[in-house]
């Protein structure tokens, strides 16, 4: 995800302190993975450089002043061109997980074993996305519906790979 980018569009949406556009990020963005302070007063600077972002009102704050941060128009154009700009998809041809797997069989490791360990990690992984979207709310529901289907997809991909283990190993050992 783009953090300079969704900051932007945080922005666009009303003029907002740091702490606020953290406090957004996480909510909305960062389930898991929640954007450090620092990250985020560093990319204000940079796009307060770059022209997209100015410093509006400054006020007192419990420790040092909070800075109003707004959104100019060179801002908001790279943030429309950006919503409008379809995601390219990724097709993942070169994955870790491909990738450890003509390994093990290169390597004469067992790669069915691994195979079955990452299954193994996938589907503790959708008991946990299952439970959030049981007890979350709309948005943790999408993001986990999202978690969901790229898992599926995964697992299907080890059942065939698991399947043509023996074909894929003459095919990579010389």
């Amino acid at each position: 995800m783009s953090v300079p980018l969704t900051l932007l569009g945080l922005l666009e949406r009303e003029p907002s302190h740091g702490y606020d556009l953290k406090r957004d990020y996480d909510t909305y963005f960062g389930r898991g993975r929640p954007l450090p302070f620092g990250q985020v007063y560093a990319t204000l600077g940079r796009l307060a450089r770059d022209g997209k972002v100015v410093m509006g009102e400054v006020g007192p704050g419990v420790g040092p002043e909070r800075k109003r941060y707004v959104i100019t128009e060179k801002g908001a154009t790279e943030v429309d061109a950006w919503l409008t700009e379809p995601v390219e998809p990724e097709p993942h041809l070169q994955t870790v997980l491909f990738t450890k797997v003509v390994l093990a069989l290169m390597l004469d490791r067992p790669a069915a074993d691994y195979l079955n360990t990452q299954r193994a990690m996938h589907l503790r992984r959708m008991r946990e996305l299952t439970e959030i979207k049981r007890s979350g709310g709309l948005i943790d529901t999408l993001l986990a519906d999202h978690g969901l289907f790229h898992l599926e997809s995964d697992l299907r991909w080890i059942d065939v790979t698991a399947a043509r283990l023996d074909a894929l190993a003459k095919e990579v050992k010389p």
